[in-house]
């Protein structure tokens, strides 16, 4: 009523006036912005283990490139010379694997495969770790030997102690991060400050053509690269084996 006395007051029929308002605030109100679901995420079995005791099992990876696993041939070639810088040309000398940017799983995989007698895997993506990595896991019996971190790698780093406890130190690690998403110096320095990277350990990097990448990462050296087309992958490790090498 007091809208209508104020509506009046200016010479203004109130009926009209409010008719108008109101249809106006219901076609606002009826507008509901299209949203069209995203097409569910599929998989496919495009990858296999390379050596040891699952060689040949199939493993599962995202259709499209939201996730992008090592090429098989890289992944060949850096386990070939973490054998050899370890002395056994056959499979990996024993310990514990850290697989950073897991994805699919298939590097850590491959390790547990040819002797290492736990990984951890770290991926934050939710629907890779319940659909790809832990079917994968599964699929070639590696579930109990296997520890999954949900979170950013960058958490997982800060946060070592939290994660692991008082034995944060491994004796592989493996780091295969999205190309384009990470700077690799400062990722390399977070490696380098964290508590994973030991005196002993045995770090693989994959990194894209013309990047440039550290020497050294904490008090491991760089042992071997090679070059695939695009794709480079560095190999760090102990003083000792650069020496045996």
């Amino acid at each position: 009523d007091e809208t209508r006395e104020f509506i009046e007051r200016y010479g203004v029929n109130p009926d009209v006036l409010l008719s108008r308002s109101s249809s106006k605030i219901k076609k606002r109100n009826d507008f509901v912005p299209s949203q069209e679901p995203k097409p569910p995420r599929e998989t496919h079995k495009l990858l296999q283990v390379l050596g040891g005791s699952a060689r040949r099992k199939k493993l599962l990876s995202p259709k499209g490139m939201d996730v992008r696993p090592m090429m098989e041939v890289v992944k060949g070639a850096a386990f070939a010379i973490l054998q050899a810088a370890g002395g056994s040309p056959v499979s990996l000398r024993p310990g514990r694997w850290l697989d950073l940017y897991s994805g699919t799983g298939s590097v850590g995989i491959e390790a547990i495969s040819r002797g290492c007698s736990e990984v951890h895997f770290v991926e934050m993506d939710p629907w890779i770790v319940s659909d790809v990595l832990r079917r994968n896991l599964d699929s070639t019996g590696f579930l109990e030997s296997s520890v999954i971190h949900t979170t950013r790698v960058e958490t997982f780093l800060e946060n070592a102690s939290r994660y692991l406890g008082n034995d944060p130190v491994f004796d592989y690690v493996s780091v295969t991060p999205p190309y384009m998403l990470v700077d690799y110096a400062v990722l390399m320095q977070q490696i380098s400050d964290s508590k994973v990277v030991g005196e002993n350990t045995f770090m693989v990097v994959e990194y894209p053509l013309k990047t440039d990448i550290s020497d050294s990462c904490s008090s491991l050296v760089k042992i071997a690269g090679r070059r695939f087309g695009r794709t480079q992958v560095a190999i760090y490790g102990p003083v000792w084996a650069q020496r045996s090498r």
